[in-house]
């Protein structure tokens, strides 16, 4: 019997997210999702993921001898080539964790792992919104600022697996992750309106219409039309794919970020290179995870 299905397990601070997915992108059942609980012992995390797996096979009808792998998108940062989590802010008790192997003993099968983000644009390069595009430049706006470069249907990692890694680019008198971010989304708006809120509260005054938050709104997209120019002039990327919770305000901040953004790049892929929403919504986590088995 071939084998067709990978489990596929988004691995984050706050939840994780695990399904089955064949290897023409289907998802099989529904994905089951659960708190990490990161600070909580290794031993306790680690059980989580595990848990997490078992659950998803049992649902489902699925054997271990079914599947053809395991590929994990975890919050970093990562040594991909050993596939260990490093000192990562969100599961401290993880630090140097070996969950490739460790997942591998568990179940018996291969594992891949790599960043979430570019696991997330990884998903939306094989089966969602770039899927017939060779060449994919990808963002995630969420908490922080992620970037993922995916070449025919592969991520490229770099030498040391931090290749896109560009929150700590320095910008503006700090970094553009303080400007390109859910805290980002808060200091703008602190700096417009003398007032505190966060990114979603500033998204609900937008859509009062409220101006600070309207003007808040475009400085944040002609200050993320700055590294989508670079990487646009740098790579020359097919398309461009925007992900994470703070696309929920694109209408905000998508006239002011394409309008410094085409002013700001090349002639022809001024034209032609189009800045897109990803379409597999809270499912590109673990399908592109899944996709690190195909590659």
């Amino acid at each position: 019997m071939e084998k067709d299905i990978i489990i596929g397990v988004d691995l984050g601070g706050t939840k994780i997210m695990t399904g089955a997915v064949r290897k023409d992108g289907e998802i099989i059942g529904k994905p089951v999702k659960v708190p990490t609980e990161g600070s909580r012992p290794k031993e306790v995390v680690f059980g989580k993921i595990v848990n997490s797996i078992e659950q998803v096979l049992q649902d489902n009808g699925i054997t271990t001898e079914e599947i053809i792998g395991i590929g994990v998108g975890s919050t970093g940062p990562l040594d991909i080539d050993n596939g260990k989590i490093l000192e990562c802010p969100q599961l401290p008790s993880m630090h140097f964790f070996p969950l490739r192997d460790a997942l591998s003993r568990q179940f018996g099968v291969s594992v891949q792992i790599n960043n979430d983000a570019n696991c997330l644009i990884l998903g939306e390069a094989v089966f969602g919104v770039g899927r017939d595009k060779q060449r994919i430049a990808g963002f995630t706006l969420g908490t922080g600022i992620g970037c993922a470069l995916v070449f025919d249907g592969k991520i490229w990692n770099g030498a040391t697996g931090t290749a896109g890694e560009i929150w700590c680019s320095p910008y503006a008198g700090g970094m553009i992750e303080d400007f390109i971010s859910g805290h980002g989304v808060s200091n703008l708006y602190r700096f417009i309106s003398g007032k505190e809120a966060s990114s979603l509260e500033v998204f609900k005054l937008a859509e009062q219409g409220d101006k600070e938050a309207l003007d808040t709104w475009a400085q944040f997209g002609r200050h993320l039309a700055v590294p989508l120019a670079w990487t646009i002039n740098l790579i020359d990327p097919e398309m461009v794919i925007l992900g994470g919770s703070i696309v929920g305000a694109y209408r905000y901040f998508s006239e002011a970020m394409e309008t410094e953004l085409r002013q700001n790049i090349c002639p022809v892929p001024a034209k032609r290179t189009h800045v897109v929403l990803s379409t597999l919504a809270d499912n590109a986590g673990f399908v592109g995870a899944a996709c690190l088995m195909l590659t």
